[in-house]
């Protein structure tokens, strides 16, 4: 019997099917898309099941207006993984299958390849570039690129050349626009680009062999200290896969921090390579998404985002700096890309790598209980040689913007030797604060339980939390006194300070704030490789993944707010950290050094990780937390709640509290801890209460949480609050 009800995932917050009639000429696929009417809203949803029978009378449902699809969006193994991730981490089936697809398909657009806006010379713009160009700057560097032939939009816009100066280009006639539709050409026989491979050592070449040797599914976790080549390990291990004639999946933290990665695997390989994140428009995303579902890219790049993504023939997938928090997605489907790459590689039946310099405790745990396959790389590769490592104590000295004296000497004598020297502070602005400096008030953000950050490039106080901006107070809102002082230093002001203590050498900040603009991070990343700039200073998009061979000197300014910090988890991030910015120097055939400035040198973490490496500090650390009954010997699930009545979103979570402790799968592996306050307890104008449970089996945990959803979205207060579940949190915050 043919079905005449489709029951669809809808992205609405309401974690149900709904049912629509199936019109006599249509025929929807299950994993398909279609579009129906949802109030006065038309809407894109997934067919889920296909029925003959309704939960309602047939009079009651409406129509589908469209099939979209005539095939799945997702592979079935893909499309299982959704689902169950839905599941486990308690969103809406409809939201979480929406948030997987990327904007155009989102959209009801064809999931076909569209056409992307090239760009080319004419005869006569080449003529009129040999007669010269004059003041036109802008116009001459567009003719000059084209001339090696055409390029796509994209590339104009990393360029930095606006849509304007290209129309006033072509209506001269000078160059002209077509829409091309990608060619789709196959594999070279020979994917290897790369004749100049560097010599193998031990360590590497066994955990290659092991990696390839896994005729299925297996998960490797890949120790290596920073500068010991794990890219050299991933990019032999891929190599086996793409002969194969399978595809490869890389996953890393964020796309803007590996620009030498994603060029160093085009260089190695002869095959389409694909980029996948939040930085690219519809066209280029759905192209990229699309090359990798039709079996046309070899490799797909991307953030966490791209796990979802099909593909025709998966091989391996790696993820790097597997330990980097920023896989966590915080909001919406709040999924670890880590955990459910491995849980896409079991399913289906591939081997998966996780990299990193300071693995997360929870991956090392399961290294030391059997799950993953453990591999180490304890040497630097090459002639790279290990770090000195000091601890520089800065009680009772005096500070410039940060800066002690004896640090300013070692800077001077690595700059005088020829070499370059990064800065790490991880706070952006010119200063975290703006105070009286009769009385004591402070600018605070009305929305938030924050300070504005005072930035002087913009003139403005910026709240980091909300975003909300405002012009720089030069009143005080308490006294009225006109003693308006910065509190605290930013890299603003580090950069302003250091221009004028070395002005014979060239200063770069890398921080959000200046690298927003498309393209301008590998801009600035190239000038520094060309050693353009002797003095780099950096937020965390300097910490990690980048190779700068002539930085001798690392200074780490400012870490002793983590020391004490009431989260579980800051001695790891700390130490973690520390190891990935400490890896920048040194990494070439010139020796390195780190300098850690604190008013608290005989803290234990810090003696710990100079004494000893990250292994050691993680093995002592992991006995604690199973002291403690921490994760990963723990389950944490983190219930959040918001509302502009502060009694309110408390009373909610009260409300789930019982409901939790009532429940008869509630017992003596369960602890609930709260509600209270979180930490910002307002952010953009609405208060926020947290709520956190504990149970020592994930199983357990799950089962809890099941057991307990109908009742949740049946309080009193439920429709009252914003409310949501975070399994597995990251952050207490």
């Amino acid at each position: 019997m043919r079905p005449s009800i489709a029951r669809i995932a809808l992205p609405v917050p309401l974690d149900r099917l709904f049912d629509y009639l199936i019109p006599e000429h249509c025929f929807p696929v299950i994993g398909g898309r279609v579009s129906v009417s949802f109030g006065r809203q038309t809407l894109i949803g997934i067919v889920i099941e296909l029925a003959t029978e309704s939960e309602l009378e047939k009079n009651k449902l409406k129509m589908l207006n469209e099939v979209i699809d005539v095939a799945p969006v997702w592979t079935d193994s893909l499309f299982s993984l959704l689902k169950w991730c839905s599941q486990y981490y308690h969103f809406p089936l409809g939201d979480t299958l929406s948030n997987a697809m990327p904007t155009a398909l989102r959209k009801g657009k064809s999931a076909d390849v569209r056409p992307q806006l090239f760009w080319s010379l004419s005869e006569q713009g080449r003529n009129k570039l040999m007669s010269g160009m004059g003041r036109a700057v802008k116009q001459a560097k567009v003719l000059t690129m084209l001339t090696s032939g055409a390029l796509p939009h994209e590339a104009m816009t990393e360029a930095e050349i606006s849509r304007n100066v290209l129309t006033t280009l072509e209506d001269k006639g000078w160059i002209f626009s077509e829409n091309v539709v990608p060619e789709i050409k196959p594999w070279p026989d020979n994917i290897d680009n790369d004749s100049d491979k560097p010599r193998l050592n031990e360590e590497q070449a066994v955990a290659i062999a092991s990696i390839n040797s896994c005729g299925g599914f297996g998960c490797f976790l890949l120790d290596g200290v920073t500068g010991s080549g794990k890219t050299e390990v991933y990019l032999n291990a891929m190599q086996s896969v793409l002969q194969k004639k399978q595809q490869v999946l890389v996953l890393v933290p964020e796309i803007g921090l590996t620009p030498q990665t994603i060029e160093r695997f085009r260089r190695r390989f002869n095959v389409p390579i694909e980029i996948l994140h939040s930085g690219l428009n519809e066209t280029e995303r759905l192209n990229a998404w699309l090359s990798a579902r039709d079996g046309h890219a070899g490799i797909i790049i991307g953030t966490r985002s791209a796990l979802f993504t099909p593909f025709h023939q998966l091989g391996m997938i790696i993820v790097d700096e597997e330990h980097d928090a920023s896989y966590k997605q915080q909001d919406n489907l709040r999924y670890h890309a880590r955990d459910i790459a491995v849980m896409r590689a079991n399913n289906e039946q591939i081997p998966i790598v996780l990299g990193s310099a300071t693995p997360s405790f929870e991956s090392i745990q399961n290294a030391l209980s059997g799950k993953y396959f453990y591999l180490e790389l304890t040497k630097r590769a090459g002639n790279a040689k290990p770090t000195k490592n000091h601890i520089l104590d800065i009680k009772g000295l005096y500070l410039e913007s940060g800066l002690s004296a004896p640090l300013i000497a070692k800077m001077r004598e690595h700059l005088n030797a020829g070499n370059q020297v990064l800065l790490f502070l991880n706070r952006r602005g010119y200063s975290p604060a703006l105070m009286c400096h009769e009385c004591g008030w402070i600018a605070e953000c009305k929305r938030c339980d924050a300070y504005y950050t005072f930035h002087q490039y913009t003139k403005e106080l910026r709240c980091h939390h909300c975003g909300s901006q405002r012009p720089v107070i030069h009143q005080c809102q308490e006294c009225g006194s006109t003693q308006m002082v910065t509190v605290g230093v930013g890299t603003e002001q580090l950069e302003n300070q250091l221009t004028v203590l070395f002005p014979e050498y060239s200063t770069i900040r890398i921080d959000r704030d200046n690298t927003r603009k498309k393209g301008s991070l590998g801009s600035a990343l190239d000038e520094i490789r060309q050693g353009k700039h002797q003095i780099l200073i950096g937020t965390q998009m300097l910490a990690k993944g980048h190779h700068f061979p002539d930085v001798t000197l690392v200074a780490i300014l400012d870490v002793d707010s983590a020391l004490y910090s009431s989260d579980f988890r800051a001695a790891e991030r700390l130490a973690q950290l520390y190891i990935q910015v400490s890896g920048r120097a040194g990494r070439a055939s010139k020796s390195g050094e780190v300098i850690l400035q604190t008013h608290h040198p005989e803290h234990e973490l810090l003696s710990s990780l100079l004494k000893h490496d990250y292994r050691q500090f993680a093995m002592s650390a992991l006995k604690e937390r199973k002291l403690a009954l921490l994760p990963p010997f723990s389950y944490l699930t983190l219930f959040k709640a918001e509302s502009n009545q502060s009694d309110t979103a408390e009373m909610f979570l009260r409300q789930v509290r019982q409901t939790l402790e009532v429940n008869p799968l509630f017992d003596q592996q369960c602890s609930v801890m709260g509600p209270v306050p979180a930490p910002i307890a307002k952010k953009a104008g609405r208060f926020r209460w947290q709520l956190l449970l504990q149970v020592e089996s994930r199983t357990a945990m799950q089962k809890l949480l099941m057991s307990s959803d109908y009742a949740l979205t049946l309080l009193p207060l439920a429709k009252r609050v914003r409310w949501s579940i975070d399994v597995e949190p990251q952050e207490l915050s």
